[in-house]
């Protein structure tokens, strides 16, 4: 006679969903859809998002779509919070996803940020803080001949990046001369991933393109109508926002803000949100055709987004 034994079973992995993809794709709609047909919890995974000025400019979820189910890490930063980072915002995601656990909620991570999703998922390279005074004099440096020095510091990372590339020169520049360790070595000690504690069902909106532009450039005029001037004035107005600030560089801000100087007219402000506003999501749609991993679902239209993320939580619950 046989004999059962009873095996230990291990608790599976906590599920989070993903919604990523290029602005004005319809993630949110698509997030809020699946929020409330499994409990969800929509957690923003969006840069330009999480800043409290900017909500029309921005288009995050409407107080009528917030108020249908749960969202987190929508408009929480201050315009003048210069240090906002996709550090930070990896470690507010992780309380957030927690919370939504305890709460026996699933989270919905949405949004077209890759940098805050990578972060997120895969972690990101432990390096100290650079020496202020390294810093400065790198970062004073014409990127000619920054990219000179870093060719005999870091052949590597000169070899890969474009001799024109005035920010990451600096920052490979930076990192060898206060760590004493190419940046590349750093990243590849990534930490604080999630990745391999979740069990992650994750899908890419990928419209049309040329149905993507006409909703963009709807979408702009209707930002216009709806209020992103008024924005845009008020932000500007404030004395405590740096000029260098992130927010101030965000997509429309400049055009509005020559739109209130007198410099352009309302036409070529509203023009100009959508070149800005198609030039992004090209780069975004590629980021996300080509870079996140084969399992991740893309989808060409919304409903069959739902339908696709449906049925991964299905075979994972």
């Amino acid at each position: 006679m046989s004999v059962a034994v009873n095996m230990p079973v291990s608790n599976p992995k906590p599920r989070v969903a993903l919604i990523a993809g290029p602005t004005a794709s319809g993630k949110s709609a698509a997030a809020i859809a699946l929020a409330e047909a499994h409990d969800g919890v929509v957690i923003n995974a969006d840069a330009s998002q999480v800043y409290a000025d900017l909500a029309v400019l921005t288009a995050r979820p409407s107080a009528e779509e917030t108020a249908r189910v749960p969202h987190r890490l929508f408009g929480h930063v201050d315009a003048a919070d210069a240090g906002y980072s996709a550090a930070r915002w990896a470690a507010e995601a992780r309380a957030a996803i927690a919370a939504a656990h305890a709460a026996g909620k699933l989270p919905i991570l949405v949004g077209g940020t890759g940098l805050y999703l990578r972060t997120l998922l895969d972690g990101i390279a432990p390096v100290p803080e650079i020496d202020p005074a390294i810093r400065i004099a790198v970062r004073a440096l014409p990127v000619a001949e920054a990219h000179r020095l870093l060719a005999g510091e870091d052949a590597a990372a000169a070899a890969r990046l474009a001799p024109a590339d005035t920010a990451r020169v600096a920052r490979a520049l930076e990192v060898v001369r206060s760590t004493g360790r190419p940046l590349a070595a750093w990243q590849h000690e990534r930490v604080g991933g999630i990745g391999d504690t979740i069990t992650l069902a994750a899908a890419i909106l990928l419209p049309d393109r040329d149905r993507l532009f006409e909703r963009i450039d709807t979408r702009c005029h209707a930002m216009f109508d709806g209020g992103a001037i008024e924005e845009v004035a008020a932000l500007l107005a404030r004395d405590d926002v740096p000029a260098d600030a992130p927010i101030r560089r965000a997509i429309g801000v400049p055009p509005i803000a020559a739109l209130l100087a007198g410099t352009i007219d309302r036409p070529a402000a509203v023009a100009q949100v959508q070149l800005d506003t198609r030039r992004y999501a090209k780069r975004q749609y590629t980021w996300f055709r080509n870079q996140p991993p084969e399992s991740w679902r893309r989808e060409t239209d919304s409903n069959e987004l739902i339908y696709s993320l449906a049925s991964l939580l299905r075979e994972e619950g």
